[in-house]
């Protein structure tokens, strides 16, 4: 099998010249927010964000969003990637899901958790919330079976909502249950 290496090359860019993958389907809560800063911190930027040239010569994001958005003005390490829209996509839905589908070396786990020491409670408090043993969460297909009950339904389009809550309170009096839905 041929595999292409699709980096172009390594560029220091001020992160707030990448553009944000409009895409983009991870979000970053407060507490990861945090933790990253701590990393950077304690350790400073040890992997590059990853990112596409654009037709007009700007740069997307296609991994390291909340990094690019924590380091504002700053230079950050940039791969600037070769890839059409299409691969974009698929980089994009794939990376992250990639590295969280990893295995934990217990041993080894926790030895590292036994040496390293952190200034930021954000990261030590990241740590801690991991499970006792270091193995991640089930995966879906070992969780308990849920009994749905058969239902049958009905969707009707209104044209507004005058005419919906007309049909919803005449279907009310024939006795049928209901539910209103907005899309």
């Amino acid at each position: 099998m041929h595999i292409q290496d699709r980096v172009k090359e390594l560029r220091r860019v001020p992160a707030s010249e990448l553009k944000p993958n409009p895409r983009n389907w991870r979000t970053h809560p407060i507490a990861q927010q945090d933790a990253l800063r701590g990393v950077l911190a304690d350790v400073g930027f040890a992997d590059a964000v990853v990112a596409r040239e654009l037709a007009d010569g700007s740069l997307e994001l296609v991994d390291g969003h909340l990094r690019a958005e924590t380091m504002q003005d700053a230079l950050v390490p940039v791969l600037v990637v070769d890839l059409d829209d299409n691969e974009a996509t698929k980089v994009l839905l794939t990376h992250d899901a990639l590295a969280s589908m990893a295995g934990v070396d217990q041993q080894n786990f926790t030895s590292l958790l036994g040496e390293a020491v952190f200034e930021c409670q954000a990261v030590e408090s990241m740590l801690a919330g991991l499970k006792p043993d270091g193995a991640p969460p089930p995966p879906e297909d070992n969780r308990p079976e849920v009994d749905v009950p058969e239902a049958y339904q009905v969707l009707v389009e209104c044209d507004g909502e005058a005419e919906q809550e007309a049909l919803f309170n005449r279907l009310r009096s024939e006795g049928f249950r209901c539910r209103v839905i907005t899309l």
